[in-house]
C-alpha cells in the first residue's frame, strides 16, 4: 500500500496512471502527450511498475504498459472505511440542515 502511495505522489506519475487509463499505451506515445523525454518517462514507468501499478509488454521493437487493476483495488478497499464515514457524517450534517430549515420557515410563519 505504502509503495502504491508514494508512486502515485509525483504528478507526472499521476499523469500517466491517467492516460493509461484509457487503454495501453507505448512509451513514445505517453512521452508525446505529457511532453516529457522519454527517458524521464521510462524512469516514471519504472517506479510505477516496481510499485505495481503498471505492467509492460513487448510488442515488436514497442514497450507497452497497461494499468494493473490489483493495487488500486487495494487502494480502494483502504479508503472505504473513512468514505462511509465521511458519507455518514455528510448525513447528519444533511438532517441537521434540513432541522433547521423547518425552524426557520415555521419561525417565518
Amino acid at each position: 500500500m505504502y509503495k502504491t502511495m508514494s508512486a502515485l505522489a509525483e504528478p507526472h506519475r499521476m499523469s500517466i496512471m491517467q492516460l493509461l487509463r484509457d487503454g495501453p499505451r507505448p512509451v513514445g506515445e505517453i512521452a508525446d502527450r505529457l511532453r516529457l523525454h522519454q527517458p524521464q518517462v521510462s524512469k516514471h514507468l519504472r517506479v510505477l511498475s516496481d510499485a505495481g501499478l503498471v505492467e509492460m509488454n513487448p510488442a515488436a521493437n514497442r514497450r507497452i504498459y497497461k494499468l494493473r487493476p490489483q493495487p488500486l483495488q487495494e487502494l480502494d478497499k483502504w479508503l472505504d472505511p473513512f468514505r462511509k464515514m465521511w458519507e455518514e457524517r455528510f448525513d447528519r450534517l444533511d438532517e441537521y440542515l434540513q432541522e433547521l430549515q423547518k425552524k426557520d420557515s415555521s419561525q417565518h410563519h
